[in-house]
């Protein structure tokens, strides 16, 4: 067979189906061209941040992971379509051989244009995607945009690679199967599904699991663990859930006599039983990705915007100096210099607080029992974060009087009460004379990650009894300093400049530097989250879109039947609106349940990073899943639209 006439049957193909085409096309391109984006940000080299470089890296890799998982599941949706149209082609005398090669050509054609259109968006697009990095992350200094060779090959080798995949995978499926069983392939029925019990337990069971480890969790270290396994079971529940749950709802609405037997519902009801099997699995795959686009865009959203309350949290004060092997004569010194810079710059210091203080991680062996050796297992509930404070500092940050002997202190925690009337570290026992209820040096906080107590101590030598304090206590100065932003800046450079030199072993920072890196990682994660959360928005549209022409091409037969026994028009949309209604918004749904589920492992998870205002992400949520349901009503519509057209 001449080889021109493989090209023009690819085209021809093309056209025919280019209402599947088309989508799965665009789709593909803007699919090369984020990847071609994001990989080429990510191997930037004038960005020498290396919090956005890992990050950016890092969401490079979920690009590659989406994009294989995405243009595969496609891909098959377009095959299974196309079924029907091979087997006419084999029939009337054409080769499998002759088929197969008909199908390399539209893969190349497919992928060619894909390719090279996605290259193409990338170089035009990626100047503004540099720009808008830019500007989330505040980075001004020396990052120049330029078209990466290595991107470009990179793009190639990969969705070369995934559609050769698709490839192989269509000759597969036409290589076994038979004619017949192809031109039945896009338009069999299936038997009534049997309501399965053990499937729904299992749902049941994995949700309740999913659901209780994430309702659960109370320590931010364990939401590390529990997140994800929290979400494997929610997945699985989830599919679980629609393939026999859904069956089992269709049936119930069958049992209604009075919602069953009317002309819209009775079409719905029927038409979905027969095909729910795979009905279900497209409305898993839409729960699944919704969720995960609206916790990706809160959660992002939530950090970037909250920006201040992490910094306020992160840099009570302006600045800070710690000095490690802190003596006297050290502490003495370095509030000279910070005086004399300040006297030098005409500003003055306020807000200050300062104490010696030494940290240890405490594991609790139970009651009042605690050591600060790692010996034996324990999980992250245990952990304590221990900060020892000699009498003579806690007096001046509280302008107090106290006598404390050496075997008395004094506590404070940052989560619950502690409590107890004594305390035992390291087999070291301390009768606890006060609790506080606040403390200047930190307030109350349920989601630090790991809860914080305070423990003031008679002096500097019962403190060095503790076996991780044996190296000796650090100094910490925070403080303010008066003036505009530029005279703070002179004068912070001129002390860090002198410290440098003259005390060497001692560690100072700022706010303003503190924003400059947190800026960097947060508003990468920012623009990662909502590029992502993009991509996987496109997705869910696209899956939805398929899922309504698949209903639609497949019940087409059905309504025209309908309508020639005399089912008028007015009735068949009433018919269609019904048979969307009871499942498409079923995803939507579950996937709000999921976030509000989710909430509190959410909420743990940004404490790590941070952002303890839970307020602002419960907003940054509602927000985003206002926002979803709007944009997925509107889907809706469309989507609906198109499938009145096909049925009729």
């Amino acid at each position: 067979m001449n080889s021109r006439i493989y090209s023009r049957l690819a085209v021809s193909n093309i056209k025919n189906n280019r209402k599947t085409y088309v989508p799965f096309i665009f789709t593909s391109i803007l699919t090369v061209m984020m990847y071609y984006i994001i990989d080429a940000l990510a191997g930037n080299d004038s960005i020498e941040i290396t919090n956005v470089i890992t990050v950016l890296r890092m969401g490079c890799g979920v690009m590659v992971v989406f994009s294989v998982i995405f243009l595969f599941y496609t891909n098959s949706f377009l095959i299974k379509r196309r079924k029907k149209e091979i087997a006419v082609y084999n029939i009337l005398g054409m080769g499998k051989g002759h088929i197969g090669r008909m199908l390399t050509v539209e893969t190349l054609i497919v992928g060619g244009i894909s390719i090279a259109g996605g290259i193409a968006g990338g170089m035009a697009f990626g100047k503004l995607m540099h720009l808008l990095l830019i500007r989330i992350i505040h980075y001004d200094v020396g990052m120049e945009f330029h078209i990466s060779v290595q991107s470009v090959s990179d793009t190639v080798i990969l969705f070369a690679f995934i559609f050769f995949l698709t490839w192989f995978y269509n000759l597969f499926q036409i290589r076994l199967a038979n004619p017949i069983e192809l031109l039945r392939g896009g338009s069999a029925g299936e038997k009534e599904p049997k309501t399965k019990v053990i499937l729904a337990l299992i749902g049941v069971v994995t949700m309740a699991a999913g659901y209780y480890l994430a309702v659960s969790t109370k320590n931010p270290l364990e939401a590390i663990n529990t997140f994800f396994v929290a979400v494997i079971l929610v997945i699985i529940g989830t599919y679980a859930l629609f393939l026999a749950g859904s069956i089992a709802l269709l049936k119930l609405l069958r049992k209604q006599k009075k919602f069953y037997y009317k002309p819209n519902h009775f079409v719905s009801v029927s038409g979905m039983i027969y095909r729910m099997k795979q009905n279900a699995v497209g409305l898993a795959n839409i729960c699944i990705l919704s969720t995960i686009v609206l916790v990706m865009i809160s959660s992002t959203v939530s950090l970037y915007v909250g920006m201040d309350d992490v910094m306020a949290h992160q840099y009570p004060n302006d600045y800070q100096m710690t000095l490690y092997e802190a003596s006297q004569e050290k502490i003495d010194k370095a509030n000279k210099l910070i005086e004399e810079e300040l006297d030098r710059g005409g500003l003055k210091k306020e807000g200050e607080t300062a104490c010696h203080y030494g940290t240890a991680v405490l594991i609790s062996q139970g009651g009042n029992k605690f050591t600060t050796s790692e010996n034996g297992t324990y999980s992250p509930r245990d952990l304590t974060e221990l900060y020892v404070i000699p009498q003579e500092d806690y007096q001046k940050l509280e302008n107090t009087s106290t006598s404390l002997k050496e075997n008395e202190v004094i506590i404070y925690t940052t989560a619950e009460n502690y409590g107890r009337d004594s305390i035992q570290i390291d087999g070291r026992k301390f009768q606890v004379t006060e609790e506080l209820d606040d403390f200047v040096l930190e307030e109350k906080n349920q989601s630090r990650v790991a809860p914080g107590m305070y423990m003031i101590v008679a002096n500097d030598e019962v403190a060095m009894q503790l076996d991780s304090l044996k190296s000796g206590l650090r100094y910490d100065i925070d403080f303010d300093m008066t003036g505009s932003d530029e005279e703070k800046a002179v004068v912070e450079e001129k002390i860090a400049d002198r410290i440098t030199e003259e005390l060497p072993g001692t560690y100072f920072t700022s706010r303003q530097a503190g924003t400059e890196s947190f800026f960097g990682f947060y508003g990468c994660l920012f623009f990662i989250g909502m590029y992502l959360g993009f991509m996987f928005l496109v997705a869910t549209v696209l899956i939805i879109y398929y899922k309504q022409i698949s209903e639609g091409l497949d019940d087409r037969e059905r309504y025209v039947i309908m309508q020639k026994v005399g089912m008028d028009k007015r009735e068949i949309r009433r018919a269609i609106r019904s048979q969307i209604l009871i499942v498409f918004f079923l995803p939507l749904l579950f996937s709000i349940l999921h976030i509000m589920v989710a909430f509190n492992v959410i909420t743990k998870l940004l404490g790590i990073f941070g952002l303890f205002n839970t307020g602002l992400f419960v907003l940054c949520t509602v927000v985003t899943v206002l926002i979803f349901a709007a944009f997925y009503i509107i889907v809706f519509a469309i989507t609906a639209r198109e499938y009145y057209k096909i049925v009729n």
